[in-house]
């Protein structure tokens, strides 16, 4: 029993550990080899269903009327655009080249990446509003569809991309991660009640679900780094640039927010970045190197989750 309530109370960071255990469980044991080839693009397939059921459960408490912007959305978007604006400005002015390009991209993804949709998530689980995060969680997602065609050719002047082509499929991706939970969870809330109610009744569903997709995440980060074509300097230099990063836009975003009365909203907002797709996004169209500074920036940005959660805890015992 104490264990489980250790597991409860410490889920992120337990699953992080798990994530990286299970990958060096299987990559230095020859004889799981056969093994790791074999669930390797089992897991690969599986992760998208595991974020389409946390995004789910998340959505069936959501009261839709409520999905409205507000105040706090417009000054944490406008700050994300700046950040941006920052990065870029240096990358051209300095005409950077080589391996600081590659770690002023590894910045600039883990800057323009959408608000995480497991944010609203996190946001539940400290007692934010769950309805004003999943409103800014699309207009994040919007926002990012609209910089990324923009901003990445201007950087990087061998990126052939196309504005509207790459506005769409970034948006194509947003429908079947955000809009086809969501409608399936509008349905299930107003014509399915009684599925509705026992998804509704499991406590904290959804986070013990992303607890597990961390693991998972994890794993697949670490082996990202693990086998990276580089030096352990400069993989070492990226990870620092991607904490002090976590931690600038978490505070920027606390400290918008507590303007409005939505500390917790802001932070989750700016500070928790969808790094699938910030991954997706350097591989596609930067240097694939720079995918290692969301890959690690995930593990931060989850470190601070874990570090909100349990002060959450302590001031709010049960």
């Amino acid at each position: 029993m104490r264990l489980l309530q250790f597991v409860k109370e410490w889920t992120l960071p337990v699953a992080m550990v798990a994530g990286t255990a299970i990958y060096f469980l299987f990559a230095l044991t020859p004889a799981l080899q056969g093994a790791a080839s074999f669930f390797g693009p089992v897991i690969d397939d599986i992760f998208p269903l595991f974020m389409f059921l946390i995004l789910f459960a998340t959505f069936c408490k959501v009261d839709f009327r409520r999905l409205r912007p507000v105040a706090w959305h417009l000054w944490v978007g406008a700050f994300q655009v700046l950040f941006v604006v920052i990065i870029a400005t240096i990358i051209l002015a300095f005409h950077l080249k080589g391996d600081k390009l590659i770690l002023m991209e590894s910045v600039l993804t883990c800057i323009i990446g959408p608000c995480a949709a497991a944010a609203a998530v996190v946001t539940s689980k400290l007692g934010g509003n769950l309805e004003e995060m999943t409103s800014y969680t699309f207009l994040s997602n919007f926002l990012t569809a609209l910089m990324v065609p923009v901003c990445f050719p201007l950087i990087d002047t061998s990126v052939g991309m196309d504005f509207l082509h790459a506005f769409w499929l970034i948006l194509y991706k947003v429908c079947l991660v955000l809009v086809v939970p969501m409608a399936l969870a509008f349905v299930v809330k107003h014509y399915m009640h009684t599925l509705h109610r026992w998804i509704v009744g499991v406590k904290d569903l959804s986070f013990y679900l992303w607890g597990f997709s961390l693991a998972i995440v994890t794993g697949t980060t670490v082996k990202n780094i693990v086998h990276a074509e580089t030096t352990t300097r400069f993989l070492c230099l990226i990870a620092g640039m991607g904490l002090l990063l976590c931690i600038v836009q978490f505070a920027v975003g606390r400290y918008l927010g507590h303007f409005f009365n939505r500390t917790q909203e802001a932070g989750q907002a700016l500070g928790q970045k969808n790094t699938n797709f910030a991954i997706w996004i350097a591989y596609t169209y930067l240097n694939p190197l720079a995918s290692v500074g969301p890959g690690c920036y995930i593990l931060w940005q989850n470190v601070i989750n874990s570090i909100e959660l349990w002060q959450h805890e302590r001031s709010h015992p049960c």
